[in-house]
Order: structure tokens, then sequence, then C-alpha cells
């Protein structure tokens, strides 16, 4: 296929980037929200799968997966090094060769990790003093490979054809799903995760090889290797950082509070990995889009502004619902055996609920080309881990974590704060934070306020009868707080064009105004 021809429906341009028919500004919104529902869904039969396996499991077998996963938290942690994003933002005429650099690179990389992985896993069965977590951590590392064959996706992804992107990365969770719960409910213990994760990510590859567009071939360039690592190093050390952390709390945590303690920490860390995806998803929805206006800041900033809106409308009110409605979770379908872990979910909730306030900050760094901002915020949470949560850790156990991880939110928050008021000289920190708390302030008082009304003992119609209380007052106050952005994105979703100074550009012809 010659450069700059795309038999999709994409022209490129000659700066390598394209023009969308109907606008790239519509294409992106609807994108946004096309996306976000398409995934989403995913992300809650992940969340689901988590607590139906559990329910299978005792809390020491999900103690021990809990260990096994920080082993796929490592690899995914040093693997996100930002290959993909720099593949995004690259604007070379022959995007085929284009995507056969990064792909090379991707493989490269993921090859010998792997190798390092495998000499070190001996390392953590040892510290960690379970042996019996190294041959499922070994198993579990294969699942490595078959994200490389994953790659394709990205051309998809550049191209924004996110239809075609999602339903590809779709096969992971559904596959994944099906072996996981089936397994689980056979008796499987916790290797039932394994296999299942396993399965998900090969079976996803291999439809993602199948359907890429280019050729997989390999093209190693040092110039492009120097362009690469030049883009790549901080977020390598902001990855570190993380795995220093994760990896230091379990270790910790494993010999100061046992595995019971370490099943608590596992489960919260579901709600979690269910928020980043599903942030991941809104904000990197609009990635490519914003590659394109990165010249633009006061575009820009609309982009954010929206875009973190829209993360908020949803991330704030299930933050706050877990903060609610944990100790109903834990009692009416967990069991009882699960209520350690009430306190951990109500505060992990509450802090990634919160957290959803500017949370694409990261992204928008990314796309100018200035990465070294992630390493700051990541030497920052570090510190705040080394000095403030693994000693109270030792001392308070599991509520010195939620105590840790308080003080490292906060200064997440404020280093968050203070990027964004570098890029965006227009960013009021307080102003998003009222506007993104208020649409869910009436939800929670209606639910303290049906409780305090009610004396009676809580069964299962009762907490049903407020958790439905909760959706439906904050769907109400959603719609009343955002409607001028809601009308904007159906407006966008339908097909319509919208106002001059909407979220996105028109054109290619706009683009080079």
């Amino acid at each position: 296929m010659p450069p700059g021809e795309d038999v999709t429906g994409f022209e490129e341009v000659p700066t390598g980037r394209f023009h969308v028919e109907g606008g790239l500004r519509g294409r992106t919104a609807r994108g946004v929200i096309v996306n976000s529902a398409f995934q989403v869904g995913f992300s809650a039969l992940g969340l689901v799968q988590r607590f139906a396996v559990a329910a299978f499991l005792t809390v020491s077998e999900f103690g021990i997966w809990g260990l096994v996963l920080s082993t796929l938290i490592t690899l995914s942690f040093l693997k996100q090094i930002g290959i993909s994003d720099k593949y995004i933002q690259q604007d070379e005429a022959d995007q085929e060769l284009a995507f056969q650099k990064a792909f090379t690179l991707e493989f490269v990389y993921t090859l010998c990790f792997c190798v390092v992985i495998a000499l070190v896993l001996p390392l953590y069965a040892l510290a960690y003093g379970r042996p019996e977590i190294l041959v499922p951590s070994l198993v579990l590392a294969l699942a490595l490979l078959g994200t490389v064959l994953q790659t394709p996706t990205w051309i998809f992804y550049r191209r924004m054809q996110f239809g075609r992107q999602r339903l590809l990365e779709g096969i992971n969770p559904v596959v994944g799903t099906a072996v996981m719960v089936s397994l689980a409910a056979s008796g499987a213990g916790y290797w039932s995760l394994v296999i299942g994760m396993l399965a998900g990510n090969y079976a996803a590859g291999i439809a993602t090889m199948i359907a890429s567009p280019y050729r997989l071939a390999f093209r190693l360039d040092r110039g492009a290797l120097r362009e690469y690592v030049g883009f790549s190093w901080p977020v390598l050390a902001a990855g570190g950082s993380g795995l220093l952390i994760v990896q230091g709390t379990l270790l910790i945590s494993n010999y100061a509070i046992g595995l019971a303690g370490v099943g608590a920490l596992a489960l919260a860390a579901s709600l979690l990995t269910y928020t980043q995806r599903v942030d991941q998803l809104i904000a990197r929805s609009i990635y490519p889009a914003i590659c394109a206006v990165r010249e633009r800041r006061r575009v820009m900033f609309e982009v954010f502004t929206k875009s973190n809106r829209l993360a908020i409308m949803w991330g704030l009110p299930f933050g706050l619902s877990m903060l609610l409605f944990a100790p109903d979770l834990v009692h009416f379908v967990l069991g009882e055996r699960w209520q350690p872990a009430v306190p951990v979910l109500q505060t992990m909730g509450l802090l990634v609920g919160i957290g959803q306030i500017g949370v694409s900050w990261r992204l928008f760094y990314q796309a100018s080309g200035n990465t070294r901002p992630l390493a700051v915020s990541a030497a920052v949470a570090l510190v705040a881990f080394l000095f403030v949560t693994a000693p109270l850790i030792f001392v308070l156990g599991l509520t010195g974590f939620l105590i840790g991880m308080s003080v490292t939110f906060v200064g997440d928050l404020l280093v968050r704060a203070y990027y964004l008021r570098a890029l965006f000289a227009d960013f009021q920190p307080l102003h998003h934070l009222l506007r993104g708390i208020a649409p869910s302030l009436p939800a929670v008082a209606a639910v303290l306020l049906a409780r305090l009304a009610y004396q009676g003992e809580t069964t299962f119609d009762v907490a049903l009868a407020e958790f439905l209380l909760y959706v439906g007052v904050t769907i109400i106050a959603t719609i009343a707080f955002e409607r001028s952005l809601l009308r904007e994105l159906i407006g966008y979703l339908r097909g319509g064009r919208s106002r001059p100074g909407g979220i996105f550009v028109e054109s290619s012809e706009e683009l080079a105004a």
C-alpha cells in the first residue's frame, strides 16, 4: 500500500496525520461516547469476574492470587514504556514502515523482559516465603508474549477506528471471564484465574494478528530507537516507581498482616483496576486527536475539561457507591469471611472516586512530547510510600496502609494541580474539584437521609432499594448539572455538527490554521 493511502476511508495528509469524513471533532466526540459505552461493559465484566471467582475461592486462595497478580502488575508497569504512545504521535510518511519499527521495538523489549522475569521470579517466591506462587507466576508470564500479538490494535487506534480496536480488545475479557468462572466453579482454585488470563490474552492476540492491515515485520532503526528512548525513559521510571510501591506493599503486608490481609488488598485492587481501565478508555480515546492539536493550547484545554467531566461523571459516583454499600456487598454477596475488607473497599472507593478529577493530565503531557513530569509524579508517590505507607503498615496493619494511601493520594493531587496549571494558564484546581463533587452530593445525601428515616434491620431488599435510590438520584443530578455537555455529546452521537469552538477541530484545514 503506497504511503499516505488508506483503504479504510481515512485520507492521510502530508504530515502523517489524517482528517476524517464528517470532521475530526465529531468523529472523536462520538468515539468517546461509543467507546466508553463499549469498554465500560467489558470493564464491568472484569469486576464481576473478580467477585464471582471470589465467591468460589477461600480468602487464603485469593491471597495467593493476590501475590501472583503482583507479578502481572510488575509486567504491566514495566512493559508500558510509551512505545504505543510514541507511535501514535509520530508523523512519518510511510505508516506501514513506522508501525513495523514500533512493532520491532515492542517485540525486542518484551522478549528481553520475559527472560528477566523468568530469572527473578524465584527471588520473588523466596522473598515472599511462598514457593507455591512460582509455577503459576511463570505460566502467567507467558501471557506477556500474547500482548505482542495485539500490537496491530495501535494501527486502528491511530486511525481512530475505535469500533474495530475495541472489538478486538474485547476478546480478552470475554474469553478470560468464561474460562475463569468455569474453572473456579469446578474447583480449580487460583489456577482458574491464571489459565483464564492466559487464554484471554492469546485469543485476542491471534485474532488481532489476523485482522492487522499491515504486515508484521522486523525493522530495527537506530534513529527510531533514540527517538523512542527519549520519549520512554520517564514513562519507564514512572513504571518502576509504581512497581516498587506495589511489590513493597504486598511484601510487607505478607509478613505484617498475613494472607487474609493480602486477599483484602487484592480485592480492593480490583476497584483500582476497574477504574483505571475505564479512565484509559475515556481519556485515551481522544489521544490521537490531542496529538493532532498539541500546538493549540486553547483547544487542548477544552478537550481536557470536557473529557475530565466525562470521567468524573461515572467515576466519582462509582467510588462513593463503594463507600456507602461495601458493607452490604460483603454481607449479602461475598460472605462474612470478607468482613476485614470492608474498610479497605470503602477507603479505596473514596480515593479512586475523587481521583477522577484531572486524572488524564499525564496524557496531555505525553501528547506534547514532554514526559518528564510523569517521572516527577512517580517519585513523589515513591517517597510517600517509603516514609509514610511502609512504616505505617508495620505499625498499624491495614489501617496503616489506608492512611498511607490517603497521604499518597493527596500528594498526587497536588502534583497534578501544579502541572496542569503549568500547561493550562486557565486551570483552576478548586473550581474543578467543587464542580466534580457537586453532582454526587444529592445522591449521597438521599441515601443517608433514607437510612436515618429507616431504623429497622437492613435486609437485602432494603439494601437494594437504597442502591437503586442512589443510582436514580445520581442520574437525575448528573443530567441537571451536565445537561449542556450531554446535549452536545448526544448531538455528535446522532451525527450532528458542533457549534464553533466545541470540543475538537473540524478538519485538517483547521489543524493547519
